[in-house]
This record gives structure tokens, sequence and C-alpha cells, in this order.
């Protein structure tokens, strides 16, 4: 086979895993992650805007950081070069969003910056951005509309359904949260180095692989098989990583094993460590709260819940938790204060029997990662 034959068949009939590797090298020139397991996640994330015709629901990515400076918006840049038809967005309005992802002449890539500035703890939020975001992650979803055609009044309605990775420091609503792998990041320590990224030097690489990711797609698209995912992958969990996996499975060698991990590794992150939704967090951190404990007063938990470093207690929405947000946040598990005995007194608290099967159903055990293989 001569040259060019070889060039001719390497493009028809593209490796998969190879692909996947000059992204997840790529990426990693420019990105400080967290973890193996966040770059794997970004890495297949990419990956999947290019089949969005196959899946039933599109995964949201986010990025988040407690501090600025994290590489959260580095992320989005680094990723816009490799997506098909990126949408770089900050601040943006529903009916802009709504407008571009439908009027498109093909579906956008939804790259949405500085989230914190619409639902950041001192943000007024957006009721009507959140709700398209959610519709956006299933296929047929749309958002109606009255529009002015001339002068009549007629409902139309607008295609949501896109690929969309959100960056922001703080937290996501609840609801967001649960369509997403979330990736969080943080400052890069003395010893870690990365690349400088200048879309003028590093763009023609990025359209390159980004070619290169497009062809295979076209050539797998009609043999993706769904995947059995690991045990604890499920609901809405599963919805989220079953386009990843399948990915990763369509190409082969090291990438479905090291997709399994991931997806194993950070479902657990998301639960136990930063919480997939506040109520997630707040049992998370009231079981780290209790320690020993059998009771505790509802003062004591707040005093412990306002000095963790990292935790939102101190400042939601400018204010902090109190004893009737604590109550209001812990009925939604069936847990209510009651008169507990401490001592000689008998405060309002909670006792460790009320919590432990919120505790049990919402807290699994945090997996262990494996060494990188890359």
């Amino acid at each position: 086979m001569s040259a060019l034959e070889r060039e001719v068949f390497a493009q028809l009939h593209p490796d998969g895993a190879e692909v996947l590797r000059d992204v997840y090298d790529y990426v990693g020139r420019f990105v400080a992650y967290p973890s193996h397991e966040a770059r794997i996640a970004h890495t297949l994330w990419i990956a999947h805007t290019h089949f969005m015709a196959t899946w039933d629901t599109t995964p949201r990515i986010a990025f988040l950081s407690t501090e600025p400076g994290s590489g959260k918006s580095r992320a989005l840049e680094v990723t816009e070069g490799l997506v098909p038809n990126p949408l770089l967005a900050v601040s943006a309005t529903p009916a802009y969003l709504i407008r571009r992802i439908a009027e498109e002449d093909a579906l956008p890539s939804v790259l949405f910056d500085e989230v914190d500035t619409i639902w950041g703890s001192k943000a007024p939020g957006n009721e009507e951005l959140r709700a398209l975001l959610n519709s956006g992650y299933r296929r047929g979803a749309s958002a109606g509309r009255c529009v002015a055609r001339g002068r009549e009044i007629v409902a139309e309605d607008f295609p949501t359904y896109c690929a969309v990775a959100l960056a922001g420091l703080g937290s996501l609503p609840d609801t967001i949260l649960t369509r997403s792998v979330i990736v969080r990041m943080r400052r890069r320590a003395p010893d870690e180095r990365i690349e400088p990224y200048r879309q003028r030097v590093n763009g023609p690489e990025a359209a390159r692989i980004r070619d290169g990711l497009a062809r295979w797609a076209l050539s797998v698209a009609d043999h993706i098989d769904f995947p059995e995912l690991p045990d604890g992958i499920t609901d809405r969990d599963a919805d989220v990583w079953e386009p990843l996996v399948a990915v990763a499975d369509a190409a082969g060698d090291e990438w479905p094993d090291l997709a399994r991990v991931a997806a194993v590794a950070l479902v657990a992150e998301s639960k136990e460590g930063g919480g997939a939704s506040l109520g997630i967090r707040l049992l998370h951190d009231l079981r780290n709260v209790f320690g020993g404990a059998e009771v505790m007063s509802t003062e004591a938990i707040l005093r412990a819940l306002h000095e963790i470093d990292d935790a939102p207690w101190a400042d939601l929405r400018g204010k902090a938790l109190d004893s009737r947000a604590l109550s209001w946040r812990l009925k939604a598990y069936d847990i209510k204060p009651r008169s507990v005995r401490i001592g000689l007194s008998t405060p309002k608290g909670y006792r460790r029997e009320d919590l432990h099967d919120a505790w049990g159903r919402y807290l699994p055990a945090t997996a262990t990662t494996t060494d990188e293989s890359l």
C-alpha cells in the first residue's frame, strides 16, 4: 500500500482509540485537572459532542471551583477548538440561547462561562435559563414561546437539545448538577506545569484533532452500542454516563476500562466529597459533623456547619444557614428536628438514628481509583 493509499485508508477508517488519545494529550497540555478521571471524562465528553444524533440524553460538563484562577475558563477555551459548532457564551439570556440553538445550521455546542454571575450565592438566579438548560438535556425537547408574525402572535416550539459545558465559581442549581459530569477545579500547585494556550498558535492543531474526531464519529455512528454500566451507576447518573461510556466502548483498547473507572470515581466524588446537590452536600457534612455522636443540638450542628471552610453554609445567597432553613432542607429526606437530651438540657436537635437511612441511601462509599493508564 502506497503512502497515499495509507492516508486515504486512515481517513476512511480512523482508529478511535488513537483519536481519543490525541484529545487526551491535547487537553492535558493546557488544563491542570484535579484528577486523572476528570481528564478522561473531559476527553469523552468532547468526543460525545460529535455523536449528538445518537444520544437520548446529552450530559452537561461543569467546571466549578471555590476560587478564581483555577482553570475553568481555560478548560472551555481548549474545548472550543475540539467540538463541532462551538458557541461561547457569557451571561447569555434565555431568548438569545433559544434562538441561537434553534437557528444554527448545525447543532451548536454551548460553552457557558461565568455562570456564577447567574446562579452564584449573591446572584439573582434565572429560572427560565435553568429550565432551558434542563430541557435541552434530552433529545426532542423544546421551549414554547409566543412569537410575533406580522400582526399575529403565534405559539412556536424552539428545539433546545444540544451539548452544554459550563464553568463558574461555587455551585449550580441542583437540577443542572444532577445532569452534569462535575469537575471541581483547583488552583495549580507550584510543581504543576501546563503550557500557555493561544488560539492563534494552538488552534490549527485543535482543528486537526477535531476533524479526526468528526471522521471517526461518521465512520462508527451507526454502530454505537449502549453499554452496561458499572454497579452503582443508575438512574440520572446512568443518563449522564451512558453516552460517554458508549464512546469509550466504540474506541476500544484501554478506553472502556478507563471510562468505567472514571464514571465510578466521579459519581462517588460528586455524592460524597462535594455533593451532587446542596441536599446531598448537607447530608455529607452532617455525617462528618456528627462523628460518633448519637444526638446533637441544632445550635451545635449549625455552628459546626458554618465553620467548614469549603462549605456554603455560612453564606447561602448572602445569609447563613439557620435552624429554619436546616429543617426545611432535611424535611425533603423525611428528617425532622425533635427535642433531644444532652446532659440535663433538652434542646431541639437531631438524632443519628433519624439521619442513618438518608446517609445510607444518598452517600455511597467513595470509590477507590486506579493508577493512570495513559
